[in-house]
């Protein structure tokens, strides 16, 4: 068997831009959760719903649907956020970055986002443990999803090498 039918054999590997996608959904998907869950053990007074407030109308977006729908909304986010992470830092090497981007997106949600969000008391206003577990899950998320974009990058990049020598 030649080298070529031997590489046809195996599945071809997930193009990068695929990786960054499902890096992102699986982010926002397992970050909402933890999310909600903090909610549920009343860690933070700002459950994930609030990001169908400023746009459903209705109590039902506190109910089970309501949380099905702001958890597909906060994995649509994840996956822009995921490649915006990319398109911009991608090439940064270390987990410092990735804490930082999740600190920026607690600032942005938390002072500049704010007053989309009904839900979202002023900051002065929020619990001491409403202000740390939110730092936490953003930084969280943030080094999940800068971490493992830059690893594939950085992988990648090692095997485009070694497959030019």
């Amino acid at each position: 068997m030649s080298i070529e039918q031997d590489i046809n054999q195996y599945p071809k590997q997930m193009s990068f831009l695929m990786m960054v996608f499902w890096t992102g959904l699986f982010g926002g998907l397992f970050w909402g959760v933890i999310g909600y869950i903090a909610y549920f053990f009343n860690f933070t007074e700002v459950s994930p719903n609030v990001i169908l407030e400023p746009w459903a109308l209705g109590n039902w977006k506190y109910g089970w649907l309501g949380k099905v729908i702001s958890l597909v909304f906060i994995v649509v986010v994840s996956i822009i956020t995921a490649f915006i992470y990319y398109a911009v830092l991608r090439k940064l090497k270390g987990i410092w970055f990735g804490m930082g981007f999740g600190l920026v997106l607690f600032l942005l949600v938390f002072f500049v986002l704010n007053p989309i969000f009904p839900g979202i008391k002023p900051f002065g206003h929020l619990s001491r443990d409403t202000i740390i577990t939110s730092i936490c899950l953003y930084m969280l998320y943030g080094t999940f999803i800068g971490y493992s974009i830059n690893y594939e990058y950085e992988l990648n990049k090692v095997q485009v090498k070694e497959a030019s020598t």
